[in-house]
């Protein structure tokens, strides 16, 4: 910590001494000015820390700024004269940069700042105003309207959820190669946008649909956070969306002159996978768009040479032995080939990309998220004539569970919902861009909206049940509102195994869908048989079906032995005993025991009759 004395006031750059001064305030309000009319870059930052008494001046790279108006003497720089000529586009904003009109702080400047949020808060005090109020929100936020209605934590989440959402993230992504992406069909703008949507035109990435919602619950089915979707909403397309992923091969140069080669492999390299995995193969090696292929079919044939010299010469020392290195189809993916391309790598060697496209259709437990951080997985895709409807036989797309509102304090998602039908009803786009008018007053104007087309003002409707036909007791709250269908689906996640691969140091089954692993049963899960009493249910997922293998132990002196195939006999290596026991453990135990020994600790095992 800088120490802080009567006439020293150390100036650090990047972090870095570069002398001290006396009067600080003068000093920095001195940079200040000097940037503001040009004289230093724009780029510089500078802030006074009155509690270390130092001063902090920044130009390294990464951080992040933000651009505020700047108030001299309780006054806006920026005047209603500039507002017009702005408008008019004579100037532009790096003109109000340029003139010290705007200028940007980073995190260590803004703690000198005062901001005023509005020009009516202006004070004598105040250093800086707002340029807009929405800015306090990031980029993602703003993307939501009425975010301001919403609880803190909800922005968080709706921020991921945006980035998660599937949409049309580039329009040239049928000529793209990426790993992995998700195009959806029919992305749609939403109803009520915001300012900062508009202006940064996200219309041309849209990422969503306008979903008819009605809150009520569903005979338990949307429980929690589950929702309930209507299947004819499905075959219209409702989040119906193709799924592409990239598969890429090299034909790669080695020392020695050895090189791989694209072609269907000969049935005597090493690894062949056998006839039928080559099958969907052309000549050249390489499969053919339009191709429907499944798990383990082999998209790129490829062969390489050994991979040690010693390997290099066959049997007869004349042919040389090659490996088989085709690119396969990962575990659990199907699809059909979307597109092959050939091209060069700066090496000058050869490149095959392969794209998969496969179609994904919601089903049970793909997850749908407003803007409102309300996220829900399918838990029932129900026929229509089972889901309620109103009197003009308007079916809603989804059903909310009203409990998920209050909890969690989303009370922009209701006036989303309140806004698009309004938006709706009267073909209008609603703008909800954060702190742009009063709430009372919002709500008041889509209530007019919608009396003057026949709707109820506050968006209740009556119900009727699609399984008895009976009226609903209560009106339901319905309206239409943005959904995202995010990337987590079921078709991407689900793994099954009975029996397969193990780990070869611990014995027990690998772990993870792309090495046909299991699911980890963990301590919890083992507690759950504890306290249910099923132990020898326990015994056989942590034992029987895991790692169990048999070992020799000596009665005498606890040690581990072995069976000599040559004398038939059983040997302690210990005490050379032949007193020794099968017994049934662990295999992790037993390496356990292994480790021990390597420390020099000679663990023994007491066996009782």
């Amino acid at each position: 910590m800088a120490k802080k004395t009567s006439t020293r006031f150390y100036v650090y750059l990047n972090g870095r001494i570069i002398g001290h001064v006396q009067d600080p305030q003068k000093f920095v309000t001195e940079v200040r000015d000097a940037r503001r009319k040009g004289v230093l870059s724009g780029e510089i930052n500078i802030a006074y820390i009155q509690k270390l008494g130092t001063i902090n001046i920044n130009t390294d790279r990464g951080r992040i700024r933000k651009p505020y108006i700047v108030v001299e003497n309780g006054k806006s720089k920026f005047t209603a004269d500039m507002k017009e000529r702005l408008d008019k586009k004579e100037i532009d904003f790096n003109y109000l940069i340029r003139n010290g009109i705007i200028e940007y702080l980073d995190a260590e400047e803004e703690e000198n700042a005062l901001v005023a949020m509005t020009p009516e808060e202006l004070t004598p005090k105040s250093t800086h105003l707002e340029g807009d109020i929405a800015a306090v929100f990031g980029f993602t936020v703003n993307m939501a309207p009425y975010p301001e209605h919403n609880n803190i934590a909800r922005h968080a989440m709706l921020a991921n959820f945006i980035k998660q959402a599937e949409g049309m993230y580039a329009t040239n992504f049928n000529l793209r190669f990426d790993s992995r992406s998700y195009i959806l069909f029919y992305p749609q703008t939403p109803i009520s946008t915001t300012t900062p949507y508009t202006t940064t035109k996200m219309a041309q990435h849209s990422a969503g649909q306008n979903l008819v919602v009605a809150i009520s619950t569903y005979y338990g089915y949307n429980m929690a956070d589950a929702v309930v979707i209507n299947r004819a909403a499905v075959d219209r397309g409702l989040g119906r969306s193709v799924f592409y992923k990239s598969y890429a091969d090299e034909e790669r140069r080695y020392p020695g002159g050895q090189r791989d080669t694209f072609k269907v492999p000969p049935a005597t390299a090493e690894g062949y996978l056998g006839e039928h995995a080559y099958s969907k193969l052309s000549d050249d090696g390489i499969i053919e768009p339009e191709m429907p292929v499944e798990e383990g079919d082999v998209l790129i044939g490829k062969v390489a040479p050994p991979r040690f010299l010693e390997e290099s010469m066959g049997a007869s020392g004349l042919e040389e032995k090659i490996r088989d290195d085709s690119s396969t189809l990962k575990t659990g993916e199907r699809g059909v080939v979307d597109s092959v391309v050939f091209t060069e790598s700066p090496g000058a060697t050869k490149i095959v990309k392969v794209r998969i496209r496969s179609l994904r259709t919601p089903e049970v437990g793909d997850k749908f998220a407003s803007r409102h951080g309300q996220k829900g997985v399918v838990a029932l895709i129900a026929p229509p004539e089972d889901m309620p409807f109103t009197a003009s036989g308007i079916v809603p797309d989804l059903l909310l569970n009203p409990h998920s509102i209050p909890t969690r304090l989303t009370f922009g998602y209701l006036l989303e919902m309140l806004s698009g039908k309004a938006g709706a009803v009267t073909g209008q786009m609603i703008d909800g861009t954060a702190f742009s008018e009063d709430g009372t007053k919002r709500t008041e104007d889509y209530g007019k909206m919608l009396e003057q087309n026949g709707f109820d003002k506050y968006g209740e409707e009556a119900l009727y049940d699609g399984v008895t036909g009976k009226p609903f007791d209560a009106k339901l709250f319905t309206g239409v509102i943005y959904y995202h269908r995010l990337y987590h689906m079921v078709s991407n996640k689900m793994q099954v195994r009975s029996r397969g691969t193990v780990q070869i140091l611990t014995h027990q089954p690998t772990e993870g869908k792309a090495r046909q692993g299991g699911l980890r049963f963990g301590e919890m899960e083992r507690d759950v048989l504890i306290g249910y009493g099923a132990s020898l249910l326990l015994k056989e997922r942590l034992l029987d079906q895991s790692d169990k293998t048999d070992v020799l132990i000596c009665n005498d002196c606890g040690g581990i032995g072995y069976y000599d195939y040559i004398k038939k006999v059983a040997i302690c290596p210990i005490c050379r005993g032949s007193n020794l026991e099968n017994v049934e453990i662990s295999y992790a135990f037993k390496l356990l025991l292994d480790e021990i020994k390597s420390m020099h600790i000679l663990p023994s095992i007491k066996l009782k009759d």
